[in-house]
C-alpha cells in the first residue's frame, strides 16, 4: 500500500514538473521558438483551431519563424491572430508562408520575464508540496487505522520527502536554465 502511495506521488510530482517546464518554453527568450505560438487559436470552419493543426512551423533562423498554412485563405486569418495575440509579434505573408521576425527584447522586458517565470516556478513548487501533503495524508490515515506501524509510517515519510526534494531540485535547475537563457544577449 505504501509502494502505491509513493508511485502516485512521484507520477503526480513528475506532472508538476513537466507543467513547469511546458509552461516556461512558451516565453519567449529571444530565439526563435515554434512553441512560442502554440496559444494562438483560428477561427477554421466555425470553431477555434490552434494554429499547430493547420500550418507548419519552423524555426528559419534564431530570430524568424516560418509558417507554412495549408490552406491558402487562412493566411490572412492566420496573420491577424498572431497580431492580435500578445506577444507582440509582426507577421509578413509571402503567399503561403509568413514570416514572423522576433524583435530584440529589451532589458526591462527581460526582467518582466524573469519574474513571470519564478513566479511559475513558485506555483510549480507549492504544487508539487501540495502533493506531499496529499501523500503524507493518506499515510496518516493508514496509520490512523493501524494497517502501519510508526516505523513504517516515518519510513514512507522519508521516501516521499526525498521525492519532494528531487522534484523541486528540477524545478529549480529549469529555472535557473531560462533565467540564464533569458539574460543571454
Amino acid at each position: 500500500m505504501i509502494n502505491e502511495i509513493s508511485k502516485d506521488a512521484e507520477m503526480r510530482m513528475a506532472k508538476c514538473i513537466d507543467a513547469f517546464k511546458t509552461h516556461i518554453s512558451k516565453v519567449r527568450t529571444g530565439r526563435a521558438s515554434p512553441s512560442l505560438l502554440d496559444n494562438i487559436q483560428i477561427e477554421y470552419y466555425g470553431t477555434m483551431t490552434p494554429l499547430r493543426q493547420l500550418a507548419n512551423i519552423v524555426a528559419e533562423n534564431p530570430r524568424t519563424l516560418a509558417i507554412t498554412v495549408f490552406d491558402r485563405a487562412l493566411v490572412i486569418t492566420v496573420e491577424k491572430a498572431i497580431m492580435a495575440s500578445d506577444l507582440g509579434l509582426n507577421p509578413h505573408s509571402a503567399g503561403v508562408v509568413i514570416r514572423v521576425p522576433l524583435p530584440p527584447l529589451t532589458e526591462e522586458r527581460r526582467r518582466d520575464l524573469i519574474k513571470t517565470v519564478r513566479a511559475a516556478a513558485e506555483q510549480s513548487r507549492v504544487s508539487v508540496r501540495n502533493v506531499r501533503r496529499y501523500a503524507n495524508d493518506k499515510v496518516k490515515a493508514l496509520l490512523k487505522d493501524k494497517t502501519i506501524g510508526d516505523d513504517e509510517d516515518q519510513h514512507s515519510q522519508d521516501i516521499i520527502q526525498k521525492l519532494t526534494n528531487a522534484s523541486i531540485n528540477q524545478i529549480d535547475i529549469a529555472l535557473a536554465e531560462k533565467e540564464a537563457e533569458l539574460m543571454e544577449i
